[in-house]
């Protein structure tokens, strides 16, 4: 049995796929990239890395290769361990182990294996259907405005004499100036008075008119409106669909003593409902967001179980 198609299909919904006796297959979100001198963009991708110090069984592999070949755990651990022994007969006679889609793996002068993954395959399922491509360097032409000089012509301008005829409208124009300065002196005075006498006759029949509404509008409000009562909904739970595997169990009874051993120690652990093989999975803790997740599975590595995995639970 082969069993690099079923390592590549974990790799998108999984961080970790552990190939027991082995190794384990990491992967990591990359950025977007954009190499400028060849002008190349690359989209967000996972990146793949190997472990060969995580070797032990966390059932998530047998599993799924049970699952999809309707088959029992037990041979579906049996064809893992088969070809482990495959692969590691042909890394050490020094050929070039290839697992499709997951990248190549050698053993190097001082028997270390060595890994290359393959950038062909990108398992970040937010990146489907986007491609690296090459965009053409774009040009800039600078175009230099033209201005053109205006040259200035002198500007002529006509003045008509003064006859003796002029000079006695001129004479008249005074006049009547003269005469309707007195005139809006002495005019404009009473016209201002007017306006300030009609002003206050408007401004008193307003206030009788605001003094009558007001008396209207107490007799609506001595009768107010009975009150409104609003019920507020509490916000729903956040879901934590992150969980950080501590094993999955064949027997109820172990899961448990593991549920309680990790209590003692000051874990928020717990179990969730069995899996479709009727296994008992117990848990670290439950997280809201990826990145929780990781920092809280990295300090669990270190300070208790280095074999420790995040599931993914699809919302």
């Amino acid at each position: 049995m082969k069993i690099e198609l079923y390592i590549a299909q974990l790799l998108y919904r999984y961080q970790c796929v552990t190939v027991p006796g082995f190794g384990a297959f990491l992967t990591e979100i990359q950025s977007a990239q954009l190499i400028e001198g060849s002008n190349s963009f690359f989209p967000p991708k996972k990146r793949i890395a190997f472990n060969i110090n995580l070797k032990n069984n966390d059932g998530l592999l047998a599993n799924h290769i049970a699952l999809a070949e309707k088959t029992s755990y037990e041979y579906a651990l049996s064809a893992i361990q088969h070809e482990v022994f495959t692969w590691k007969k042909v890394l050490e006679e020094n050929e070039v182990l290839s697992i499709k889609n997951v990248g190549e793996l050698r053993l190097n002068s001082d028997k270390n294996i060595v890994f290359t993954p393959n950038d062909q395959a990108n398992y970040l399922t937010s990146s489907f259907g986007l491609a690296p491509f090459v965009s053409p360097l774009v040009k800039r032409e600078i175009f230099e405005k033209e201005i053109s000089v205006i040259e200035e012509k002198p500007t002529l301008t006509m003045v008509a004499e003064p006859t003796k005829t002029s000079f006695s409208y001129y004479k008249y124009a005074a006049i009547l100036v003269l005469a309707l300065g007195i005139t809006a002196s002495v005019g404009y005075p009473m016209y201002q008075n007017q306006i300030t006498s009609e002003t206050i006759l408007v401004e008193t029949a307003v206030q009788k008119q605001v003094q009558s509404k007001i008396q209207q509008a107490t007799f609506f409000i001595e009768n107010p409106v009975p009150a409104v009562t609003l019920s507020i909904k509490s916000p729903a739970p956040a879901k934590m669909p992150y969980h950080i595997m501590a094993g999955v169990y064949r027997e109820e009874k172990n899961a448990n003593k593991t549920l309680r051993t990790l209590n003692r120690l000051g874990y928020n652990a717990k179990r969730i409902a069995p899996n479709k093989n009727g296994y008992y999975p117990v848990l670290y803790g439950s997280y809201a967001t990826f990145t929780e997740a990781e920092e809280a599975k990295k300090e669990i590595n270190e300070k208790h179980n280095p074999d420790a995995w995040i599931l993914i639970q699809s919302l």
